[in-house]
């Protein structure tokens, strides 16, 4: 490459060349050569590309057994748009064993290694390869909260007895969250905090839907059961539910549906329920084809993760993903297949919505 005649072009050329194309070719330019890395990281090109749409990314997080020091360490990420893998790598972070958990806005939250031991939450940009470390935390927080993200950099951890809220600037802020038992895939949908918890025995599971604003939280109020006459037994034809941020003011519950009522009843499908926060409604979003739920009848625990359109399952021994995809126009949701997940596909993946963009650090 030292000799070809690109080299002839002026920079500016070069990077109007490029900053025609979309972002995910931009991406894979950046593995061309040195010269192509250096010209498509640089801050006069990413000056240029900053205001353009984010590409619609899912990203896994690594499995726990995999959480170890690695000297090439990667975010694995999905485009469903065309079918392919791509991998960031976060070599430029200088933390062992980061673990990438969630993501808000372009930027990528990950636990990492303090030099004193503790854990600290890391934001980074993978595209633009700069970063910001949070106030440190204990190593508890990183083995049993959740981890939710919103605009302007808020941050919540939250668990069952205690929630931390990082706002943007300053340290954390520690408030009693009073939760009727360890919270199920919590999401954040604006100002609002939603759970699901076990309400029922030891013997037999009862889940219901919990919610909480963030000033409300702030104060140490209680949590708000949410539920209507109307929606009758939707928390129990739902074997093990999860919650997922659907698109807008909407929220996805997933589950297997149960063949009975009786206590170790058998799933003839997976199903996805939307409930419209503005109406409190629920309706059926989308049932997994018997086919392909064949695949997961064997595998003893299936994954959930994604968000607003699109929903991705994985199980073990499956050897890919299981994706639902309702961004068409028409907003029917289609399943399909996907392979080449990292790892061959034989674990069980975890993941979450990675806007991709070159924003800055707030």
């Amino acid at each position: 490459m030292d000799n070809s005649p690109i080299h002839l072009l002026p920079q500016d050329t070069l990077h109007h060349i490029f900053s025609n194309l979309p972002v995910r070719q931009i991406l894979i330019c950046r593995s061309v050569c040195k010269l192509f890395n250096q010209m498509l990281t640089s801050p006069s090109f990413l000056y240029l590309l900053s205001l353009r749409p984010p590409l619609h990314l899912l990203a896994l997080r690594p499995p726990h057994h995999h959480r170890h020091v690695s000297p090439h360490p990667f975010l694995h990420v999905f485009d469903p748009d065309s079918n392919q893998w791509f991998r960031f790598p976060l070599d430029f972070l200088p933390f062992r064993s980061p673990v990438p958990v969630a993501s808000s806005l372009g930027l990528v939250y990950l636990w990492a290694d303090s030099p004193d031991s503790n854990k600290s939450l890391v934001l980074c940009n993978p595209l633009t390869r700069k970063f910001r470390v949070l106030p440190p935390l204990g190593s508890a927080w990183s083995r049993h909260g959740t981890v939710l993200v919103g605009t302007a950099g808020r941050v919540l951890v939250l668990t069952e007895l205690v929630a931390l809220y990082f706002s943007g600037s300053g340290q954390w802020l520690k408030f009693s969250s009073n939760l009727p038992s360890k919270p199920r895939s919590p999401v954040l949908v604006f100002e609002s905090v939603f759970a699901l918890c076990d309400v029922g025995s030891p013997w037999r599971s009862q889940w219901k839907l919990f919610s909480c604003t963030v000033s409300e939280l702030k104060k140490s109020q209680g949590w708000n059961r949410l539920e209507k006459h109307e929606w009758g037994d939707v928390f129990d034809i739902l074997k093990r539910p999860r919650l997922i941020r659907g698109t807008g003011n909407r929220i996805l519950m997933v589950g297997g549906l149960k063949s009975s009522f009786s206590l170790n009843a058998s799933c003839s499908t997976i199903l996805i329920l939307r409930l419209d926060l503005d109406t409190l409604e629920w309706d059926e979003a989308g049932r997994m084809p018997s086919d392909m739920f064949s695949c997961f009848q064997e595998s003893s625990k299936f994954k959930v993760f994604g968000g607003g359109d699109r929903v991705c399952f994985s199980g073990r021994r499956v050897g890919r993903l299981a994706i639902w995809d309702c961004s068409n126009e028409a907003g029917k949701g289609e399943w399909r297949w996907t392979d080449g997940v990292p790892g061959s596909g034989d674990g069980l993946c975890r993941g979450f919505v990675f806007e991709a963009t070159l924003a800055a650090l707030p």
